[in-house]
């Protein structure tokens, strides 16, 4: 048997190339289990760096099972871990973005920290999970959506779980899942949990590459648009990065607490978005109008925040996004 391999002290800062090899060695099984418990931990008590999260999303892109997507495709995730326990925002956004012929190839998992991540909401809506993951491509190209179970995409990552859900804290690996989209789109709207870190974020899938993609992250540590006060937007192109700042009222919406947005179970935000996508209005209805306006600025459909709330509204109040959801369940 090869013996495994040493990884790097990561209380040092890597240069690219030994960071790329670290991260191979991870994902390819030359590192042992207690190594790379032990690098995990180190890496974020240290922070991780642009390089070091460009260095992963890029490992982990070269190791994936990919899928073909239509152009112009999008994505719309969070990293997830903020802690609010709020209703499915990206979920409810990326239906009413494809609703307006925008196509979206949704990455996501079940829950990890929350109570009901995206797939376990579709499921409780009454998407197969299983036949959505074989049918991704087919749903991508006729309805304009599929959803991408990390877990069908990407092995490498199969005997890293254990080693994550044993340490119980954040890792790298929790900032990995919209970098590494089975679909490889150009186009993202991205979520991320810690303020401090979107110019970090943004850097790094500048490195990577994108057309147009939006880095947004909620002053109060949310990992979508936050109705309650400002957010930090990160424009990623491919001549660089801007800085913004955005409130709801830039978007024309009201401002709302987080706690107007908690959500349950599975169950309980799967009726919520069943609600809301036959018309209920409120906070979820303007969180997912905010964020949907994001979504298709990224995408290149409208000019400016309101112009996308007042699309993704019609798509709602048209029933275009329940219907959508319906087509997919019994595709």
């Amino acid at each position: 048997m090869t013996p495994f391999c040493r990884l790097p002290d990561p209380r040092n800062l890597f240069a690219h190339d030994e960071a790329a090899q670290a991260f191979a060695d991870i994902l390819d099984a030359r590192a042992s289990e207690d190594e790379i418990e032990a690098f995990l931990i180190a890496l974020s008590a240290r922070g991780e760096t642009m390089v070091e999260i460009a260095a992963a999303a890029q490992a982990m892109r070269d190791r994936l099972i990919p899928i073909d997507a239509p152009a112009g495709a999008i994505d719309v995730c969070g990293t997830g871990g903020d802690g609010h326990h709020t209703l499915n925002v990206s979920t409810a956004v990326s239906l009413v973005v494809a609703a307006c012929d925008v196509p979206v190839a949704k990455h996501g998992n079940r829950a990890a920290s929350s109570k009901a991540g995206a797939a376990d909401t579709l499921e409780a809506l009454g998407l197969n999970m299983e036949r959505a993951g074989q049918n991704a491509e087919e749903t991508l190209k006729d309805l304009g959506i599929c959803f991408l179970f990390a877990a069908n995409h990407h092995p490498a990552m199969k005997r890293i779980q254990p080693i994550r859900q044993r340490i119980g804290q954040r890792t790298i690996f929790n900032l990995m899942g919209p970098l590494a989209n089975p679909a490889r789109v150009k186009r993202q709207l991205i979520g991320i949990a810690r303020p401090a870190y979107v110019p970090v974020y943004a850097e790094a899938l500048h490195h990577l590459g994108t057309e147009h993609s939006r880095i947004i992250s909620g002053d109060e540590g949310l990992d979508e648009l936050s109705l309650a006060g400002g957010n930090a937007v990160a424009v990623v192109e491919p001549g660089g990065v801007r800085y913004q700042r955005t409130t709801a009222a830039d978007a024309g919406l009201p401002v709302h607490p987080v706690e107007a947005i908690r959500g349950g179970d599975a169950q309980h935000n799967a009726r919520e978005l069943r609600k809301l996508l036959q018309g209920e209005h409120g906070a979820y209805r303007d969180a997912v109008l905010f964020n949907a306006a994001e979504a298709l600025l990224v995408a290149g459909v409208v000019d400016t925040m309101p112009e996308g709330v007042e699309e993704a509204a019609e798509a709602i109040d048209k029933g275009l996004a329940n219907a959508l959801l319906n087509c997919w369940v019994a595709y």
